[in-house]
């Protein structure tokens, strides 16, 4: 049983949702995203997404873009956010690590090495999302031998004759991207959420946890109480873009993750 795994079943039993924090690694500098990064078991994250910083992030809206740049111009590479990982399994071993990113940084450094490495960093899944279902040869099917889920976005277009090859290789959970759009362009509507989770769920046993557009502890519970969890990403990074101290992030953070599990 993987990390995920562990973690939902987990909650399960505590009859509790998941949240999902996520930050870019590197922002503000590797010193200031390390500590947050360490703090948000503390704060109440389930499950980190962890952000590989990329020059053309083309699912992201200004706030992870500038996150990504903050990042690349501070030094920050594929093998530096690999060590945030190491570095962070010398005090955790239980929260799961999902490194979100762009294939490019992967393919330049190889997909076996990279598979080898990240396993042996704690790295417990991978959202690559510029790889679609039709390259799975590439890295998911790879990433699964190796131990590492693969997990894969749905969307609003998602239709249901689209929907079982989404799903047929996905692991870990499936992240249901709320809004047609780039990640905080717009605000998640639970009305608008609830019937696509259960027709998600009608296809697979798999946890289905819902992003893009969550901003507020509210809209975390909202979300929360019509899917098995909810993702936060660009309410947190904007307050680290601003400058806000780990404490003051991390306190944003447990209200957050206080929603999600009201929910």
């Amino acid at each position: 049983m993987s990390r995920i795994d562990a973690k939902f079943a987990e909650l399960r039993a505590a009859g509790k949702k998941a949240f999902v924090a996520y930050i870019m690694a590197g922002d503000t500098d590797y010193d200031t995203g390390l500590e947050v990064m360490q703090g948000l078991p503390a704060a109440g994250v389930d499950v980190i997404e962890l952000g590989l910083p990329f020059t053309d992030p083309m699912a992201d809206g200004s706030t992870i873009q500038l996150a990504g740049q903050r990042a690349l111009e501070g030094g920050q590479t594929l093998e530096k956010t690999l060590q945030y990982a190491r570095t962070f399994r010398e005090t955790d071993d239980t929260t799961p690590i999902v490194l979100m990113g762009y294939y490019n940084p992967i393919y330049s450094r190889g997909v076996d090495r990279f598979l080898v490495d990240a396993k042996a960093a704690g790295i417990d899944g991978l959202i690559i999302v510029d790889l679609p279902p039709e390259e799975d040869s590439e890295l998911c099917i790879p990433a699964q031998a190796a131990g590492i889920n693969f997990i894969r976005l749905a969307t609003p277009t998602t239709d249901d004759k689209r929907l079982p090859t989404v799903l047929q290789n996905t692991s870990g959970f499936v992240y249901y991207v709320s809004v047609t759009g780039i990640t905080g362009a717009a605000a998640a509507q639970a009305g608008d959420v609830g019937p696509e989770v259960a027709r998600i769920k009608a296809k697979t046993d798999l946890p289905v946890i819902v992003g893009f557009g969550i901003k507020t502890p509210e809209a975390a519970e909202a979300i929360a109480k019509v899917a098995d969890g909810a993702v936060v990403g660009s309410a947190i990074v904007e307050k680290i873009g601003a400058g806000e101290n780990a404490s003051d992030v991390l306190s944003f953070v447990a209200s957050l993750a206080d929603g999600a599990h009201r929910g």
